[in-house]
């Protein structure tokens, strides 16, 4: 009798299992189909309400994962970073896992970096879609978030706009700088600012122009947009316009350090999110050098976008900080869904 009974238990459990396996497999999106239909404009409003979402509590924005993978004859060198978060009372949350720095790739003719974001259904937690965007995601929302620092944290008339560093992330930053207002572009990189000059004129109808080296673009810029892998500062304090807007987005790691913290103490430091930043963004060197606490973040751009705080305010220096945050996965992720899923 007793084993009979276990049987029947076994059997129930078994067909209750199946009866719940009802999920359908995530949508997968290739890269080509992402790069035709998503753009930086898509992520601009998305990015904004969720950088005011995150400074109103009201987005979950667990501490990111990385992983270095050393370099040995197996594996290596390269680095992944898994970010992820969910904006309250939207219907999805994203996991994004971002890989870089796969330098050997290069002698495979493949790229250094790739990625895949995961859109998961907050209703049911069921997958939706596997979007294989190899960073170009991760690149839109980064762009977005520099539409959003020009626009609450420099004036309308500072159109003179600096970009060191010329890569795929400053297309998509002058891209979406673009959408904020017309400008003049100025561009210094070690490689690559002339076919970026070339390029930008082209596509965005605005004249970028290619100068000799850091010095002069902090000169002649408003706006400077940051963009690289280094560990060393790019610029320094006496080569800037004194209301110049400083848009960093280099540093994600504890590796990386763009700007000195002489700048990121002389005016109004603004922090995408400070919990990270102080831990692999520009702030964790200034801390480190004992020039910054936390108590000097003047606020983070959440802040300032939902009002709580004014941007700009005359002739101020401002740094803003972009480490990118798992807010700004979640609206786009949120986007792509939304766009993608009715194709």
């Amino acid at each position: 009798m007793l084993s009979h009974c276990r049987n029947a238990l076994r059997l129930t459990s078994k067909s209750s299992r199946a009866a719940l396996s009802t999920f359908s497999p995530p949508r997968l999106f290739d890269y080509e189909s992402i790069t035709k239909n998503l753009s930086v404009a898509d992520a601009i409003t998305s990015v904004e309400d969720a950088f005011a979402r995150l400074a109103e509590n009201k987005v979950d924005v667990p501490l990111p994962m990385h992983i270095g993978v050393d370099e040995t004859s197996a594996a290596g060198p390269g680095d992944c970073h898994i970010k992820g978060g969910y904006i309250s009372g939207t219907p999805t949350f994203t996991v994004k896992l971002a890989c870089v720095s796969f330098t050997k790739n290069l002698e495979k003719n493949l790229p250094t970096g790739s990625g895949i974001f995961v859109v998961v259904s907050a209703e049911t937690g069921a997958p939706l879609g596997v979007f294989q965007e190899n960073r170009f995601m991760t690149d839109l929302r980064t762009g977005a978030a520099g539409a959003v620092s020009m626009k609450h944290c420099s004036a309308s008339h500072h159109d003179d706009v600096g970009f060191i560093g010329c890569g795929l992330i400053a297309r998509n930053m002058a891209r979406a700088a673009a959408a904020v207002r017309p400008y003049k572009g100025f561009a210094y990189a070690m490689d690559g600012a002339e076919q970026f000059c070339e390029d930008m004129t082209a596509e965005l109808g605005m004249p970028f122009t290619v100068v000799d080296s850091a010095e002069a673009l902090c000169g002649s810029s408003d706006v400077i947009f940051t963009q690289t892998p280094g560990a060393a500062p790019v610029l320094e304090l006496p080569w800037l316009r004194p209301h110049a807007t400083i848009i960093a987005s280099g540093s994600d790691q504890p590796t990386k350090n763009e700007i000195p913290s002489d700048v990121m103490k002389a005016g109004k430091y603004v922090s995408d999110l400070t919990k990270q930043t102080v831990r692999v963004g520009e702030l964790r060197t200034a801390v480190k050098e004992g020039v910054m606490t936390e108590d000097d973040v003047y606020a983070e751009l959440g802040e300032i976008v939902n009002g709580s705080k004014p941007g700009r305010e005359g002739d101020e220096l401002i740094v803003v900080d972009l480490t990118g945050t798992g807010a700004q996965d979640a609206a786009i992720g949120q986007v792509a869904w939304d766009k993608m899923s009715k194709l």
